[in-house]
């Protein structure tokens, strides 16, 4: 089995995390800068066999697309001509942020770390991988 590469992309930051090769645990694995996120993924799958790529999709609380639903949409229409061999996924990313802020808060990081928005980045891309782990039931 390959492992599973979730994406949480921001116009400047994009934070990534994997699991473990039997896909059974989400880990946060780096905060990369939006220009070099595809070079970073194109040596991280010639590294390790990687089964699927998904993509948090930033919608607003009505369903609508966000001020950077457009630039998420063209990075996974990028991704799949990239890295053709590896299926990409989309799923929805609604409050994953809040969701990691809270998630350190509840891990006791001090204030100062969860002001580093790399980490917040992190830790919303690792939820976003749990959330597709779980509606797959992998």
């Amino acid at each position: 089995m390959g492992r599973i590469i979730a994406i949480d992309y921001g116009n400047k930051r994009v934070g990534v995390a994997v699991t473990d090769p039997l896909q059974l645990i989400a880990t946060p694995l780096d905060t990369i800068h939006a220009k070099d996120i595809l070079a970073f993924l194109k040596s991280y799958v010639q590294q390790e066999p990687v089964d699927a790529l998904v993509v948090g999709m930033p919608r607003t609380l009505d369903n609508t697309p966000t001020d950077v639903t457009s630039a998420v949409v063209g990075f996974v229409r990028k991704l799949k001509k990239e890295i053709p061999g590896i299926p990409v996924y989309t799923i929805d990313e609604r409050f994953t942020s809040r969701m990691a802020f809270q998630a350190m808060i509840d891990g006791g990081l001090k204030k100062k770390a969860r002001q580093n928005k790399a980490t917040v980045d992190k830790v919303s891309a690792t939820i976003i991988l749990q959330s597709y782990l779980a509606q797959n039931n992998l």
